[in-house]
């Protein structure tokens, strides 16, 4: 027998999230979206009752100060956070990177634990122009000086990196190794000589959050400002990019669409043609009908694979197939609630507009949905279906 049913605390906590979501965030939403920034004032103070009921940096080690949380609760208070935008999570609740797990001695205190208190921002800065699906191919490099590290390259599309305290950096050490033990990840604060904001970028959604291009020349850090171990870079980010991709991809995509679902259901009970709500048309209840199943798929993919990943198996393939699906079936779902809508669904009246433009990176950053399909089959091929098994 299978016992899906949720302990009576993360019931709890789920609740909890939902309605902290739906009564102190979604509200900030419209505000964010015609200013395209976050209304410091505010933020401030939903932040503050957020930390207050244990809600920020819930991903991380009790330990450390955070929540502490398993894969399969992190991934269902993710699906609350997805009903509203990126901009206010990553404020509100924290976004602080798992691999900071490897701090140790003064790093913890001078990043991981302030990160963790909602004291300092961290960025990620991976992507390079010549360097997205295949992040093994980056060209920064950094090359040791006496008792400093010397780093040059440019990383674009950094979400945060404009008003980031420090960012964890991707580089070359080694470029015979590349992959397999080249790449190590440097810790760089803000100010540094030789590394600077060259500008963000305006995007197509995602509003309220800049996303940076950096530029390292003649870049000097101390000897010891490396995350980890020398060589262990891509290690360090492949052991964090699955739960990341499950919860910020899977999850929050399973959100959206619920919120999305959500709204095309009351539309299609309210709205009157020929005399009866458009919900009694065959061809409106196959909209909704469809997202329902998609929805529902994709959510038991998700805490399917969370479960697996708490248990330690390998979910690389299981991953891989989340992301495709999710981020696709978050893209239908919401253009179905505009079609649901009409011309009320393409004004930005509605948040429905936003989440259109929201959803569309979804199938593109963390690997491309070709990338994805590309691992799936190649691991089939050679393991046939074992990665299906319970």
């Amino acid at each position: 027998m299978i016992d899906f049913s949720l302990p009576e605390e993360s019931r709890l906590l789920i609740d909890t999230v939902r309605r902290f979501v739906e009564t102190e965030v979604q509200p900030l939403e419209t505000e964010v979206e015609e200013t395209a920034r976050l209304p410091s004032d505010k933020l401030a103070t939903v932040k503050a009752k957020a930390q207050s009921l244990g809600l920020f940096a819930m991903n991380m080690p009790e330990e450390v100060g955070g929540g502490g949380l398993s894969c399969v609760d992190h991934c269902l208070v993710e699906e609350e956070l997805g009903k509203t935008s990126d901009a206010l999570i990553r404020r509100v609740f924290g976004q602080v990177y798992p691999m900071l797990m490897a701090c140790k001695g003064d790093q913890r205190d001078t990043y991981l634990l302030p990160t963790v208190r909602g004291e300092k921002i961290c960025a990620m800065a991976i992507t390079e122009p010549g360097a997205g699906s295949d992040a093994a191919s980056i060209s920064t490099t950094a090359r040791l000086d006496g008792d400093e590290w010397v780093i040059n390259g440019t990383k674009h599309f950094i979400s945060d990196g404009d008003i980031a305290d420090y960012v964890i950096v991707m580089a070359l050490t080694d470029k015979e190794k590349r992959a397999r033990g080249g790449i190590t990840l440097f810790l760089v604060d803000k100010g540094t000589p030789g590394f600077k904001v060259v500008r963000t970028q305006p995007m197509m959604g995602h509003r309220g959050y800049g996303h940076a291009e950096l530029a390292f020349e003649e870049c000097r850090i101390p000897a010891d400002a490396v995350l980890g171990e020398v060589g262990g870079g891509f290690k360090l980010i492949m052991n964090s990019v699955e739960e990341i991709r499950l919860a910020h991809i899977g999850a929050r995509a399973v959100g959206m669409a619920t919120r999305a679902l959500d709204l095309m259901r009351h539309y299609a009970g309210d709205r009157q043609q020929f005399g009866k709500p458009i919900g009694d048309f065959q061809m409106v209840q196959k909209l909704i009908a469809d997202s329902v199943i998609e929805i529902f798929g994709v959510k038991m993919m998700v805490l399917n694979t969370a479960w697996e990943l708490d248990q330690g198996r390998d979910v690389r393939t299981k991953v891989s197939a989340v992301k495709v699906a999710a981020s696709e079936m978050q893209g239908r779902v919401v253009d179905r609630a505009i079609q649901v809508f009409g011309g009320m669904g393409f004004t930005k009246e509605m948040p429905l507009e936003r989440m259109y433009r929201d959803a569309r990176v979804t199938r593109i950053y963390d690997g491309t949905s070709e990338i994805h399909r590309m691992l799936i089959a190649r691991a089939t091929i050679k393991h046939g279906f074992d990665f299906l098994e319970a």
